[in-house]
């Protein structure tokens, strides 16, 4: 802990040991969460970029109250919203186009690989990946989503339930095991085998 705040504090005063030291430390976690939200890998890594650059420029805003792992999260999460919200504007479909009848018996992580589901997730539109990021993987409510998108509760809950729908078509195409989907709070994304 002791270390990190050398770090930061180093960044702080613009040392590019610091920064550097910083970057390599949590790029690759960092650039995971942008693969969830990009649709390639180069995009995936403009937002990185982007996300170091805003949490460089706002490092002394962090005040040692609360994870800055969770902080600068949340700061590449924004950078990867805030491309959408301004490149792509989510449309909303409607309430319930999708039925929600799905069960939960199998854990789909454990049948694929995670370059897998992130090719899946890349493979579906911004709108419906960047719903089912925050929903499924952040544990963000629809309430919240609507509110950091910009978009109703309802355009909320129809992107994620499309996003299941065709999250499931491609895992029965693949695979071939899947029938149902079923997608909770946080990160319990699962499937029903028959």
């Amino acid at each position: 802990m002791e270390e990190i705040n050398s770090v930061i504090e180093g960044c702080i005063r613009g040392d590019r040991k610091s920064q550097k030291l910083l970057y390599d430390t949590y790029s690759r976690k960092l650039f995971a969460i942008c693969l969830r939200y990009a649709s390639d890998y180069h995009i995936a890594e403009d937002f990185l970029q982007d996300g170091f650059i805003k949490i460089f420029k706002n490092i002394s805003g962090y005040k040692g109250s609360g994870s800055f792992e969770g902080w600068k999260k949340r700061i590449v999460i924004n950078v990867c919203i805030e491309h959408y919200r301004k490149n792509r504007p989510l449309i909303s479909l409607g309430d319930n186009i999708i039925p929600d009848t799905f069960d939960n018996d199998a854990d789909i992580l454990s049948s694929l690989h995670q370059k897998e589901v992130i090719q899946m997730l890349q493979s579906i539109s911004p709108g419906y990946r960047t719903v089912f990021n925050l929903y499924v993987v952040e544990g963000y409510s629809h309430q919240e989503i609507a509110e950091k998108l910009g978009i109703s509760e309802g355009t909320s809950k129809s992107q994620l339930a499309r996003a299941r729908y065709l999250l499931q078509k491609k895992i029965k195409a693949s695979e071939g095991i899947a029938d149902k989907i079923e997608v909770q709070s946080n990160d319990n994304l699962q499937i029903s085998i028959s």
